[in-house]
């Protein structure tokens, strides 16, 4: 919606060199300027930016653009916010010619983002001097923090009481409006309650990678519930995406190589404190894969910080489930286990840094972790994984896994891993593999009924045709590779997929998102493993989407609406195919209605024997 000949006056004025090399080191090298690619691993430089065309160019992920592309792909900012900042640096206000809810929509973000930032500053001012903060900073102390990272964090304090930020302007109605569409006040129509969603907390502000403040989390200072208290979704905030601490880790250091996940905010800011300044807290979900995605566009390893009793090692297995697809080449992952009775907060300060990174430096690699849960598996279920049994059982578990991962030297090792575990040669794994691809194409795993386009009754319906693994359905496709698309329809939406085994597979995995217990592409193939919709599965991780990888959920959309409208004409055609099985004498007004409605005038034209 903004003009074009703004977009152009702003990128004739923009020096695409200064832009990236704030964010990536570049060196002359003739007309162009060149470094390390900054969204794919490498150890010799491939990414050319050309001052000359303001063009930036990878020759080895095909990355290219101007420095508004560059700003979306790197900063990941939405196309307006990539606009503004490269306005603002001009100086130049940006022209607005979208329709009206448009601009409302762009307007009602802007007052957030300046809602947020006020109720930020309101909390820090409320930790230095309202009367009751000495519970808060108190608790601070207690956990080792100083004024200083308090500072860094810009961590405040909500103080007791209902409406706190309600009384600042308590006769505008505007103003609440803001708070309730920041997230900050709670409203009750049937009530006309209103108050503050924080109250009593410590206030850690959760920023974007520009250090927007773009929602809170409060931690309870008594032992009210929950202990952990977050904004709700808003326009700028969807806690599935975002990263608490990722804005400082970047701040911290010049080169930010690896991430450590932690579980709550204050793990972050007290190990920020004990000069560990890289790692993250996920706000109160699972890692995702969008989590995985934007942590990788930034470092090269994360390292995974869990618990070591029984929960913290389920957690484990699926966070492994989950990162498992995106450990290409140049990319690692590692996973730490605390002592009974620790967190990160408390075990740095009783071992200290030094220490405390020994440990992470003997973290279990994902090959270690891999093996070592699917062997305690196999004892549990009487398998000895020394025996010859247990080693062919592992063999099976781990390959379909080890597939997850793309091809290259990463998956390789893995392989080379498992044949240390097992005994089996890499050759011999390899054949197995092969064995496993070619028996995809004997698998008829899909049937789907259909009809010929003139109606002949259910005894003349079209033959059933296997479907097979070269055909695999593309919105199945789509879903095991990211299953949260399913939540982009309702739950009952998925019900009427009953026809085939793939869209009866389709349908099963949507389910189980919708309940939360599948969440990650190896979850779906643990969840079929051993039956045979496992033997087609492989093959979507071999799908190449039509539209780029920004696209998908529009593909899978599009996709899934198609289904459903067969579905409805299947459905419809069986009503029609019954009327016509009924002499044209019994057919009532209405009915011969259905049927004219249901076929098309050329149809007709062309055959009118079609309509009684």
């Amino acid at each position: 919606m903004i003009p074009p000949t703004f977009i152009d006056e702003l990128l004739a004025r923009t020096d695409i060199v200064e832009i990236i090399e704030a964010r990536v080191a570049l060196k002359k090298t003739g007309q162009n300027y060149s470094g390390l690619c900054p969204f794919h691993q490498e150890k010799s430089p491939s990414f050319s930016v050309s001052q000359e065309k303001q063009f930036y160019y990878c020759f080895g992920c095909q990355a290219s653009g101007s420095a508004l592309k560059f700003l979306m792909e790197y900063d990941r900012m939405d196309f307006l916010s990539a606009v503004e900042s490269l306005a603002n640096r001009l100086g130049l206000a940006v022209p607005n010619d979208a329709s009206s809810r448009d601009r409302e929509a762009l307007e009602q973000r802007k007052l957030i983002f300046e809602t947020l930032t006020n109720a930020k500053d309101f909390y820090k001012q409320q930790l230095r001097s309202n009367p009751q903060r000495g519970r808060a900073v108190d608790y601070l102390k207690r956990r080792g923090l100083t004024g200083e990272v308090a500072n860094r964090f810009e961590i405040g304090f909500a103080p007791p009481g209902w409406q706190n930020l309600l009384a600042l302007e308590p006769e505008s109605s505007s103003y609440l409006s803001r708070l309730v569409n920041a997230g900050l006040v709670v409203t009750q129509d049937d009530e006309d309650k209103r108050y503050d969603r924080f109250r009593d907390r410590v206030m850690f502000p959760i920023r974007d990678l520009r250090g927007r403040t773009i929602a809170f989390g409060g931690r309870v200072i008594g032992d009210d519930k929950p202990k952990y208290l977050n904004s709700p979704e808003t326009a700028v905030f969807h806690k599935g995406r975002e990263l608490y601490g990722l804005f400082e880790a970047r701040r911290s250091q010049k080169k930010l190589s690896r991430l450590l996940v932690v579980e709550g905010y204050m793990d972050v800011v007290a190990l920020a404190q004990n000069q560990i300044e890289f790692a993250v807290a996920t706000l109160g979900t699972a890692t995702s894969d969008e989590h995985i995605q934007r942590m990788f566009r930034q470092v090269s390893e994360i390292i995974f910080c869990f618990d070591g009793d029984a929960a913290g090692r389920r957690a484990a297995w699926k966070a492994l489930l989950t990162v498992l697809p995106h450990l290409s080449d140049g990319r690692s992952a590692r996973f730490m286990f605390l002592p009974d009775g620790d967190d990160p907060d408390s075990l740095v300060r009783r071992i200290g840094q030094a220490a405390f990174l020994e440990q992470l430096a003997a973290s279990h690699s994902v090959a270690d972790w891999l093996f070592e849960k699917l062997a305690q598996d196999l004892k549990e279920n009487g398998l000895d994984p020394t025996g010859i049994a247990g080693k062919a059982a592992l063999s099976k578990e781990a390959m379909p896994l080890i597939n997850l991962m793309p091809e290259g030297v990463f998956r390789q090792l893995m392989i080379d891993a498992l044949s240390q575990n097992t005994g089996l040669s890499t050759q011999r794994l390899r054949d197995v593999t092969v064995k496993y691809d070619s028996s995809l194409e004997s698998v008829a795993d899909d049937v789907q009924p259909g009809y010929d386009d003139a109606p002949s009754g259910a005894e003349n319906a079209r033959a059933p045709e296997p479907m097979r693994p070269g055909r695999l359905d593309s919105a199945l496709s789509l879903l095991i590779l990211q299953p949260e698309l399913a939540l982009e329809f309702e739950v009952e939406a998925f019900e009427c997929l009953t026809r085939g085994d793939q869209d009866q597979m389709l349908r099963t995995i949507a389910l189980g998102v919708h309940a939360g217990t599948l969440s990650a592409p190896g979850e779906i193939l643990a969840k079929f493993s051993g039956k045979p919709e496992q033997d087609f599965l492989k093959k979507a991780f071999e799908y190449k989407p039509l539209l780029g990888r920004e696209h998908l959920k529009d593909e899978f959309i599009g996709l899934m609406k198609s289904k459903f409208n067969r579905y409805n004409q299947q459905e419809g055609r069986a009503q029609i195919d019954a009327l016509l099985q009924k002499p044209p004498s019994q057919l009532s007004e209405a009915e011969r209605g259905l049927i004219r409605q249901y076929f098309s005038k050329s149809q007709a034209d062309n055959d009118p024997s079609l309509i009684p």
